[in-house]
């Protein structure tokens, strides 16, 4: 399919244009993985363990959480000056 074909079907909105994509190369941009290493403190492991267990999520999963929300929190606040 010609690129001008399929900005015809997208631009007529009237099917879906999902079936002309291969998905199985998509990527989300800057969503790849990057290892990194981080020392605490044993009485911050000792927190983020017991977080953890009370939710019930890895203590990884904790600390991507409250990263990620500090992180959009900080970002909100920049734009809203």
């Amino acid at each position: 399919m010609k690129a001008k074909e399929f900005d015809e079907i997208f631009d007529a909105n009237e099917e879906d244009i999902v079936q002309y994509l291969d998905l199985s190369t998509a990527k989300r941009p800057n969503l790849e993985p990057k290892r990194i290493n981080i020392d605490f403190p044993t009485w911050m492991v000792q927190s983020l363990d017991e977080e953890a267990r009370h939710i019930g999520v890895s203590r990884q999963a904790v600390i991507k959480t409250w990263l990620s929300e500090k992180l959009m929190q900080i970002a909100n606040q920049r734009v809203a000056l």
